[in-house]
C-alpha cells in the first residue's frame, strides 16, 4: 500500500518538500531518542569533538560553549554506523518507503547524520542547497529529516523556499573561500518568502536536494534534534566523495542495483572537503581556516 497520496507526490514535485507524518513507528522513535540521550550524556565527559568516523574525522561535534553542565552536542556523523536502530530506520521504515515513491523504484543510501540544537544553543544554518555539497550525475536525491523532537517555530526549525529546486544552483564559494552558504543578497530574498517546516516528533520533512533552505538558532527551552538520511536514485552517481562517509554508502534500500548512470545538464564549482567534524565550521566567519584546519578541495 502506498505511503503517499498522488496529491502529496504532486506537492513534492511542485514545492520541493513534503511533511510526512508518522514516518516511523512509536517504538522506532523511542529507540532513536534513547540513543541520542545516551550520546548527550556521554558528551558531558568531553570538551572537544571526539570519536571517529571511517575517514578519521570526529563522529561527535560539540558547539562552542559546551560543558558538562550545559551540553551542546550539535552533530553526530554517520549514526547508522554505530546504532542498530538508526540503521534500521534508514533502511526500512515508512520514511524509506516514501522516498522510494518520490525517486524510485531503485533507491540507494548516501549518508546520514544527526543535527541537534539543544536548548539555548546558538548554532544556526545559513541558507544553501544540499546539491552543491554532494553533486551527483542527476538530482533525484532526497534529504529526509526525521524529527526526534517536536519542531516548533521557536526551537530553530527548518525554513524552506518552495519551488527553488527548479531554479538555479547557488554557488557556495565567495571571495575565493568555500562558505557553505549562498550569497547574502540571495539569502535575504529567500528568507523573505520562507516557509517554516514544523511538526510532531516522528514526522519527517522530505526535501529535494536543490531546495534552498536554512534555519535559525534555538532560543527556546525545547530541544530540536533531526536524524537526517540522504538517499539518491540508484542511477545517480556521486561526483565527489561523501562529506560524511559511511560503511553503507551505496546500499540499495529499495528496488535493485542496475549498474547504470543517468545524467542531467548542470554546472557548479566542486565543494570543499570538510576538515573538521561538520560543515558548521565551514559556514562560520573565517571558515575552517579560522580554526587552524587545513582546507582541502575535492579537485585536489
Amino acid at each position: 500500500m502506498p505511503v503517499l497520496t498522488p496529491a502529496e507526490v504532486e506537492a513534492f514535485r511542485r514545492d520541493g518538500w513534503l511533511l510526512l507524518k508518522d514516518a516511523v513507528t512509536p517504538a522506532q522513535l523511542a529507540a532513536l531518542q534513547t540513543d541520542f540521550a545516551a550520546w548527550v550524556a556521554e558528551s558531558r565527559q568531553h570538551d572537544r569533538p571526539y570519536g571517529q568516523i571511517i575517514d578519521g574525522r570526529p563522529r561527535f561535534d560539540l558547539e562552542a560553549g559546551h560543558s558538562a553542565a550545559h551540553p551542546a552536542l550539535r552533530r553526530v556523523n554517520a549514526p547508522t554506523d554505530v546504532s542498530p536502530i538508526h540503521h534500521e530506520v534508514m533502511a526500512d521504515s515508512r520514511m524509506t518507503d516514501a522516498v522510494a515513491e518520490l525517486i524510485g523504484p531503485n533507491v540507494k543510501f548516501h549518508h546520514s547524520k544527526t543535527n541537534s540544537k539543544l536548548p539555548g544553543t546558538a548554532t544556526k544554518v545559513r541558507w544553501h542547497q544540499d546539491f552543491p555539497f554532494t553533486p551527483h550525475s542527476n538530482d533525484d536525491i532526497v534529504t529526509a529529516l526525521l524529527f526526534l523532537d517536536e519542531v516548533t517555530p521557536e526551537n530553530g526549525p527548518l525554513q524552506v523556499a518552495s519551488g527553488t529546486h527548479k531554479g538555479p544552483i547557488h554557488g557556495l564559494w565567495h571571495g575565493g573561500r568555500f562558505t557553505g552558504a549562498m550569497d547574502e543578497a540571495s539569502e535575504a530574498a529567500l528568507m523573505a518568502r520562507a516557509e517554516t517546516c514544523v511538526g510532531p516528533a516522528g514526522a519527517a520533512c522530505l526535501m529535494h536536494t536543490r531546495l534552498a533552505h536554512g534555519s535559525a538558532a534555538n532560543l527556546s527551552r525545547l530541544p530540536r534534534t533531526l536524524f537526517i538520511c540522504v538517499y539518491s536514485a540508484e542511477d545517480a552517481v556521486p561526483l565527489v566523495p561523501s562529506p560524511v562517509p559511511s560503511r553503507d554508502e551505496g546500499l540499495v534500500v529499495r528496488g535493485q542495483r542496475t549498474g547504470r548512470a543517468r545524467s542531467i545538464a548542470f554546472e557548479l564549482t566542486l565543494p570543499q572537503k570538510p576538515a573538521t567534524a561538520s560543515f558548521f565550521n565551514q559556514q562560520a566567519p573565517g571558515g575552517e581556516k579560522a580554526g587552524g584546519e587545513k582546507a582541502v578541495s575535492y579537485d585536489g
